[in-house]
């Protein structure tokens, strides 16, 4: 399989080629200077990996993979971060063999997180001017001082840890100074990496431990002086240094370095390769590629924005022929990059967090997001066929391998991903098991001459390991903050008990308040520290009303993903756009249908005791009757939103389809027997509609005239080639040999 690529222009000197044999390097990339994207199988001497004129997918990561756009250094101050980046991953990888205390071991992780912080992202935006000047984007004197200031507080708690620690009740005027410069730093890093909202919410939650008896009833509590403050959220397991933190500084950069490393040993072509190979010749293939390839990287990646860029930079060329439009196309790649944050086994940092606060193993958590994971997916699936009937999309053929062939040479690229739950069923931690893995990967990749990690891809990988969970550190620090302030004050079984009282205790109502409010609360935050903030408060509510904790936890951390198809953190739908060329926020919304149906399954965990069954809890009938309801929930909200069913899908059809959806969603034998009465009757209208609108063609109805504007194929001057047409730019070589 060959695709050409749109890609970066390389910067050409007189000694690469005569001036007259140079492309021209416009608005657009000439013809010529598309970019051959090797597959496994072809060019065993070529590298698409170091290919300098494909898509620059680390800048796009950078810019979109946090709320605030992360510099793209270059020169000596990429190679200090480089340096002390690798250090970070190797310090984390020594931890899992000789762990130490974690007054000692969070500290240092905290220090030098924050060192390569505030050198990587920006404390304003870029000024217009430098940008046309082409200046290298590096720090500037500010940023250097606050990398060093950084070190400071790591190095002072670890010179006396345990007296440090000992003193969180009475904090000497040291602690108190070191302590305030902590908080201040992992506040501004945050505001670089995820934006003024979310230290303005810390400082709120501050300032009501601080003014507690001075607020209105029944938010009022016990005023706390800034050393107690400084002492419980500084010196104490509870505040910066608690779970949130934790769970950066072992499960996520662990996993961000098995990633890179996985990525470096050529698992990422493989699975777009397979993803091809597949679902590639037919009209939906290009868009049931996308859906596979999303959810294959995303077992690796745990990153929306990772897996979208990713995925984009490669696939979005053959949608794009296939007929989809800018925003369309951009829509199915967000939504396919989106699900790498609750797909297993990597999941997102918020997974990580519920192992810890649960106290069960992470296995467990991968066994609770196998089903809503296929759920997910299977929206987006039908959601992309019944735009591909809609847009009138063309058949792409392509020149590949078959599947079977392509996962009999290079399938062991599914080893080290199959390793990390092998390991944990056999009661390794979670710790040892991805760095196994990890090590797995690495052997794995001299299978394949072009795949091999040589010693400058494996000191890359270590890089990317560390500057990979940089977006998630701050926000991790300040996260705990909150949580500190919350179990001083008590402030988080207040607001829970305001929820459950506003709701009547209605698990109902209680359900949707709580989803409203992780919905509202993503809108300014991104998906990890929305997810901390409502489980303290939310958690609490729903097992009020009855819902067991890890159903609640699930469904806190399932709105909290979501969230990321919310403006304005949509980040992975404006990455998307930024690869199509399609509008921003029409991008968005197109996303937000597609992940629609989606927002059906956390209910389900909740409304009936039944739903637990789709987290594979409650035995095997239980389980069985949650999916297969489920199943259809999702399938009727996908005809609602999609419009489609065998044709056109009218209004009358879509709402019997609505109902049943939300019928369905209560899951207990009256409920379940409606909702799928009304989906029945949906199938009978449409059907009865259909029929009508055939029989009225020849005097031209209404009904006819839509459904042909809807499925008659785009005119071919406007459009791709339809079926049989090559990827753009295929030589007489790459066709298939009944063309030449």
């Amino acid at each position: 399989m060959k695709i050409k690529l749109p890609g970066r222009p390389r910067p050409r000197t007189a000694e690469d080629a005569p001036a007259a044999d140079r492309p021209r390097h416009g608005g657009a990339h000439p013809p010529d200077g598309r970019v051959d994207v090797a597959t496994l199988d072809r060019r065993p001497d070529a590298d698409p990996l170091d290919d300098p004129d494909r898509i620059d997918e680390e800048a796009l990561i950078a810019e979109f993979e946090a709320e605030k756009p992360a510099r793209h250094l270059s020169g000596w101050p990429s190679w200090v971060t480089s340096v002390v980046g690798v250090g970070l991953s190797l310090f984390a990888l020594y931890w899992v063999f000789n762990p130490m205390p974690r007054q000692v071991y969070l500290p240092v992780f905290l220090s030098v997180g924050l060192f390569l912080t505030f050198l990587t992202y920006r404390g304003w935006p870029r000024p217009a001017r430098a940008k046309e000047a082409g200046r290298p984007d590096r720090p500037n004197v500010l940023d250097w001082l606050l990398a060093l200031a950084s070190l400071v507080p790591g190095l002072y708690i670890v010179s006396d840890w345990q007296g440090f620690f000992r003193r969180a009740i009475l904090p000497t005027d040291t602690d108190l100074l070191v302590g305030t410069l902590l908080i201040l730093l992992c506040l501004e890093a945050a505001r670089r990496t995820v934006g003024v909202l979310v230290p303005v919410v810390v400082l709120l939650f501050v300032a009501s431990a601080y003014w507690g008896s001075s607020l209105p009833s029944p938010f009022t509590t016990a005023a706390f002086g800034w050393p107690r403050l400084v002492g419980h959220n500084v010196m104490g397991t509870q505040g910066i240094f608690g779970t949130p933190l934790e769970v950066a500084a072992t499960y996520i950069i662990l996993f961000t370095i098995y990633g890179a490393v996985l990525a470096a040993s050529g698992a990422t072509r493989f699975f777009i390769d397979l993803s091809f190979a597949a679902f590639g010749q037919s009209p939906a293939g290009p868009g049931r590629t996308v859906t596979l390839s999303g959810f294959l990287l995303g077992t690796v990646s745990g990153s929306g924005v990772a897996t979208t860029v990713t995925l984009g930079g490669i696939s979005w060329p053959l949608l794009k022929k296939a007929g989809y439009p800018k925003e369309a196309g951009g829509g199915v790649l967000a939504a396919a990059g989106i699900g790498a944050i609750m797909s297993p086994p990597t999941l997102g940092a918020a997974a990580f967090i519920i192992a810890e606060l649960l106290q069960v193993s992470y296995l467990e958590v991968l066994v609770w997001a196998t089903i809503p994971t296929v759920l997910y997916y299977l929206g987006i699936v039908l959601a992309i066929e019944m735009d591909a009937r809609r847009h009138g999309t063309h058949t792409v053929e392509m020149q590949t391998q078959s599947a079977g062939k392509l996962l009999l040479r290079f399938g062991y690229h599914f080893s080290s991903l199959a390793a990390i739950v092998v390991f944990l069923a056999l009661g390794y931690t979670p710790f040892r098991a991805v760095v196994y893995a990890t090590v797995l990967a690495f052997a794995l990749s001299f299978l394949e001459r072009r795949s091999w990690i040589t010693p400058r891809r494996l000191w890359d990988a270590l890089a990317a390991g560390a500057t990979g969970a940089l977006s998630v550190i701050p926000v991790m620090a300040v996260a705990g903050i909150i949580v500190g302030v919350m179990t001083l004050t008590g402030l988080a079984l207040r607001l829970a008990g305001i929820i459950v009282d506003f709701a009547g205790g209605s698990v109902v109502l209680t359900a949707v308040f709580s989803a409203v409010v992780v919905i509202l609360l993503g809108l300014a935050v991104p998906v990890t520290a929305s997810f901390i903030i409502s489980f303290v408060v939310i958690s609490p509510a729903l097992q009020q009303v009855g819902v067991e904790p890890f159903a609640a936890a699930m469904f806190i951390f399932y709105y909290a993903v979501l969230s990321e198809v919310s403006p304005p953190t949509a980040l992975s739908p404006f990455a998307a756009a930024a690869i199509t060329g399609g509008k921003p926020v029409k991008t968005m919304w197109l996303t937000w249908k597609y992940t629609l149906p989606a927002f059906l399954v956390p209910f389900i965990f909740v409304l009936s005791p039944r739903g637990v069954g789709l987290l594979f809890e409650g035995g095997t009938e239980t389980v069985l009757i949650a999916f297969a309801t489920s199943v259809v929930a999702v399938a009727s909200l996908a005809v609602v939103t999609g419009a489609w069913l065998f044709g056109p899908a009218r209004l009358p059809e879509r709402l019997l389809f609505l109902v049943a959806a939300i019928a369905l969603l209560v899951m207990t034998p009256t409920f379940i027997a409606v909702g799928a009465g009304f989906a029945v009757a949906g199938v009978v209208v449409h059907l009865l509609t259909r029929r009508r609108g055939a029989t009225g063609a020849g005097t031209g109805s209404p009904a006819d005239a839509d459904d042909a504007a809807t499925t008659r194929p785009v005119p071919a001057s406007a459009t791709p080639p339809v079926a049989g047409a090559q990827v753009a730019g295929a030589t007489a070589a790459d066709r298939p040999r009944t063309e030449r």
